[in-house]
């Protein structure tokens, strides 16, 4: 095999500390520009914020790497990412108030059943989008929702007004162990009034 495949697949092109400082560079810019661009863009509530997040890694691509293609120079990129993605959530972790700041406050969208239209225009949400999520998680309606909140990873929690099928089962369960023991009560007693007194 020719010795210059071999050094093209594992010799950089670009110097390593650039190929480390690229990618820590356009990490910061995506989580600055995400958290401005609002949680919408990671909740994917429609085909365009899911295009935007397809082609914003394909954009950014060349600013990590650069001109170069070498196996090595995307270890060492893919390699920088991990780590600083790693140390930064490490770093959150530890420091609430930082993390609340970076990723941001839950946004009620629905409480007590009453749509907060406030909360949706400020997330640029409209209310057929909020139907849609609320149907891939299983309620036909809005009008099923008692709370709605956008999490700051862009996930929206909803919560049912009618207990769901297993807080149903278990409220009957115990509807009936009331009937049972009532009914031994009242046996108890008709046995006791049957008994002869001494």
């Amino acid at each position: 095999m020719d010795p210059k495949i071999w050094n093209d697949i594992l010799h950089p092109d670009i110097s390593i500390i650039e190929k480390i400082i690229r990618p820590v560079i356009v990490y910061f810019f995506l989580v600055i520009g995400l958290r401005l661009a609002g949680k919408r863009e990671l909740a994917q509530l429609n085909p365009f914020d899911l295009v935007v997040l397809l082609t914003l890694s394909n954009t950014v691509q060349n600013a990590i790497i650069g001109n170069d293609n070498s196996v090595t120079g995307g270890l060492i990129g893919a390699t920088t990412l991990l780590f600083v993605n790693y140390v930064v959530v490490r770093f959150l972790f530890n420091h609430e108030k930082l993390d609340r700041l970076v990723e941001g406050n839950p946004d009620v969208l629905i409480e007590h059943g009453k749509i907060n239209h406030d909360r949706l225009r400020n997330e640029l949400i409209t209310l057929t989008e909020l139907e849609t999520a609320a149907h891939r998680q299983g309620f036909a309606s809005l009008d099923e929702v008692d709370n709605a909140v956008l999490e700051p990873g862009g996930t929206i929690a909803f919560i049912g007004k009618k207990p769901g099928p297993e807080a149903e089962r278990h409220a009957e369960v115990l509807n009936r162990i009331d009937q049972i023991a009532n009914e031994l009560a009242r046996l108890q007693k008709s046995v006791e009034r049957l008994q002869p007194q001494r």
